[in-house]
């Protein structure tokens, strides 16, 4: 099956209401997911114009082997981003990637801002906008279900992104819900929606797809399928899945409790990966074209009346939401962890921003820093209820103080004070109190993830000081990690996918020369990415560590102070010299 030379991108005018298939980039250079959506950022972005000029892209790109291998069911979304001003990506799982795969659409990319609240309608046979006004201020829930209802022939190969009023109302750390149980999480993509008055957008995957003739490729993927299935490679994640991360970690002294001020905690037994499996695991569910069904659904059970009324809703759960609305605020009770997460989805902002920013404002709150009459309820520590009314507060932004805490902890703290214990590492921290590598890692890394390198990793196995073995591994460990979001694959599936793998998957789809290139490619899309992030305004200099984290007591001891500066310095000379060459 010869592949195509040109990649297929479906640019949506917003402010015109049409859309437009055009070929772009080439087959043989450009290997999808992160290098194409930095390509098609380079080529329509405007570097030096705000986050929410009209005409910045907000772009989706999946990979070219999405639809012909297990667990490549990642997008890439690529946008200047509302929190930092600065080139980005998020990535999320879901339908999303097959459905744009039978829609025949290597990227989508939205340009302009729609005259009225609208829904996009992206297919093979059909392109549009819909007016959707009577859906502002409506939450993710109720924005899925009208949508399914009122949209016809929505069906088939599906997948619909929404925003809820958090995205409306700009916070700086809105997101995408996916098909309800996936998330474009990090770096505000939901408020890039927003601001282009786009509430949902729909994908319809209404074509079908050549499968590669000949026995090679079917071979070749009956052995990955089996090593997706028949080995005990992927049962973890199947299992208890990534919260069984929760003892683990708290074991090593790498789990922040109550806004780090611990890293170890015994009430982690209720908020274990095994507690949530026990008492509330409803079922699992997975990506579309993946085998393994990592998502682990939870049971909520809520009593609305006195007379013993209850309705259940079925939450997502993973380590990182455990972690924010659990360890992080101090919320020792599953229930309690799930209850706040159902807000959480509600709003439509990223679970670990919006729980890193309330554990500040709650030892601001204990400080006396804020007020309750600025939080508009008790945020005590532990404390669900009040969990619960500050996360609708986050969404709906009824005053000054959430509009500020909606842009961050560190702006917030800017403003009211409070900023040496606000846990922001480029973004709010991610959930891995690991150590200096890790933190100088996540503070300058280019989606601000645990998931750009596996510092976190590093920490739990090396005990020595050696910042340029780090830094190495660092940049090295990126550039293998660029290749697979490239591809959209899935990281759980990288014990799978090494490069002589993924060199057979595209030769048996027809992309020869793009296999030829996969031991130095990775460093090609590492460059293009911070080169492109470079000249939004990016400067490793500018990055702040604040003092909590120079307070932190690891399996290791104590945090290193100099160790960390030395890191956070090579760190960044090593990006600089990445972005502008």
């Amino acid at each position: 099956m010869p592949a195509n030379k040109t990649y297929r991108v479906v640019i949506m005018h917003l402010d015109k209401g049409y859309a437009e298939p055009v070929s772009f980039g080439d087959t043989k250079e450009l290997l999808g997911g992160s290098h194409l959506a930095a390509a098609l950022y380079e080529k329509y972005g405007l570097p030096n114009e705000h986050w929410d000029h009209p005409d910045q892209p907000l772009i989706f790109a999946i990979g070219p082997l999405v639809g012909y291998f297990p667990l490549m069911s990642k997008v890439v979304c690529a946008f200047k981003s509302p929190y930092n001003d600065q080139y980005s990506e998020s990535h999320a799982g879901g339908r999303l990637a097959l459905a744009m795969r039978f829609a025949n659409a290597d990227a989508i990319l939205f340009r302009g801002r729609a005259k009225t609240l609208s829904a996009a309608v992206i297919g093979a046979r059909r392109l549009g906008l819909v007016d959707v006004h009577y859906l502002k201020g409506m939450d993710v829930f109720s924005t899925g279900r009208s949508l399914r209802k009122t949209i016809e022939g929505f069906s088939g190969h599906r997948s619909l992104m929404r925003i809820g009023p958090a995205g409306e109302n700009l916070s700086a750390y809105a997101c995408i819900n996916v098909d309800t149980y996936r998330h474009f999480g990090r770096m505000g993509s939901g408020t890039v929606m927003g601001v282009k008055n786009l509430k949902a957008v729909m994908v319809q995957g209404d074509e079908s797809i050549p499968l590669p003739e000949g026995k090679a490729y079917q071979t070749l993927y009956r052995d990955i399928y089996k090593q997706m299935t028949g080995t005990h490679m992927m049962s973890k994640y199947f299992d208890l899945g990534t919260p069984q991360n929760l003892i683990p970690l708290n074991e090593l002294k790498s789990l922040p409790w109550r806004n780090l001020q611990a890293t170890h905690d015994s009430g982690v037994e209720g908020i274990s990966g095994e507690r949530f499996a026990k008492d509330l695991l409803l079922r699992n569910t997975a990506c579309s074209g993946c085998p393994v069904g990592c998502i682990h659904i939870g049971m909520l059970r809520e009593m609305f009346s006195d007379e013993h009324r209850f309705k259940y809703h079925q939450v997502a759960y993973d380590y990182e939401p455990i972690f924010s609305v659990g360890s992080m605020i101090g919320v020792t009770d599953a229930s309690g962890v799930l209850s706040i997460m159902d807000e959480v989805e509600k709003v439509g902002v990223d679970v670990m921003s919006a729980g890193v920013a309330l554990a500040w404002a709650t030892e601001a709150f204990q400080k006396g820093i804020i007020t309750e009459e600025q939080t508009l309820t008790p945020l005590e520590f532990g404390y669900v209820e009040g969990y619960k009314k500050a996360v609708a507060h986050l969404g709906y932004a009824p005053n000054e103080f959430y509009m500020r805490l909606a842009n961050g902890a560190l702006k917030a703290a800017a403003h009211y004070g409070g900023e040496d214990f606000a846990c922001v590492l480029g973004q709010e921290m991610a959930g891995y109190a690991t150590g200096e590598v890790f933190f100088a890692q996540q503070a300058m890394s280019f989606r601000h993830s645990h998931l750009d390198a596996g510092g976190y990793s590093y920490d739990q196995t090396h005990n020595e000081q050696d910042a340029d073995k780090a830094i190495d591994y660092l940049i090295k460990d990126e550039q293998g990690r660029c290749v697979l979001t490239s591809m959209v694959a899935c990281l759980f599936s990288r014990g799978v996918y090494k490069n002589d793998v993924l060199s057979k998957c595209l030769d048996s789809i027809g992309y020869p020369e793009l296999a030829g290139k996969l031991d130095t490619i990775g460093a090609d899309i590492q460059k293009l990415r911070w080169q492109v992030r470079f000249k939004t305004g990016y400067d490793p200099v500018q990055t702040k560590i604040p003092k909590r984290f120079l307070e932190v007591e690891t399996w290791k001891g104590k945090i290193d102070p100099q160790y960390l500066d030395t890191l956070k310095h090579r760190y960044g000379q090593a990006l600089a010299e990445i972005g502008r060459s």
